[in-house]
């Protein structure tokens, strides 16, 4: 069970800034929510070390890379054990295509999220997939439209929030 983070306005003006701009400068980010340099530089670093930022990276525009088609697999297996796990998580990890996978509740053992150039690449993951790991039903989706795609989080509403 993960340990919550006790946030003040001040960590929670830090996050949210970083969620738009991650390059942004120490100087920068503490101008923009109005600490001194040396504060926003501590508390950056206690926030990076609590595991509350782990990671900046820089989001890539898909579609302007080809990857224009976004598939969500829902799969159900009958082997719930060890060795399948292993095997199955090697195989997700060697393919790049698989953006997103969740263990799931419910009728779907997993939930996955796969990027692609079209539907001839899809099916490529999908025989590598199955050539890789035992499945029992595997069903996709295809998007048609992207209306919300966000990696920001909800920041207002979290139970860590103080004040």
């Amino acid at each position: 069970m993960s340990t919550h983070l006790t946030l003040d306005d001040a960590d929670i003006r830090i996050l949210a800034a970083l969620q738009k701009d991650g390059t942004l400068s120490v100087a920068a980010l503490s101008e923009f929510v109005h600490l001194s340099h040396n504060s926003c530089w501590r508390r950056l670093k206690r926030l990076e070390a609590a595991g509350a930022i782990t990671r900046r990276v820089a989001l890539l525009d898909p579609a302007k890379l080809g990857l224009e088609l976004t598939a969500y697999v829902s799969i159900r297996t009958s082997e719930h054990n060890d060795e399948w796990l292993r095997s199955f998580a090697h195989a997700v990890e060697t393919m790049p295509e698989i953006v997103e996978l969740y263990r799931m509740t419910g009728d779907v053992d997993y939930l996955m999220k796969i990027r692609v150039a079209n539907i001839a690449a899809y099916d490529a993951v999908y025989k590598k997939l199955i050539g890789m790991v035992k499945l029992t039903d595997v069903s996709s989706a295809f998007a048609m439209e992207e209306m919300k795609n966000t990696t920001e989080l909800p920041l207002s509403t979290s139970p860590c929030r103080t004040g």
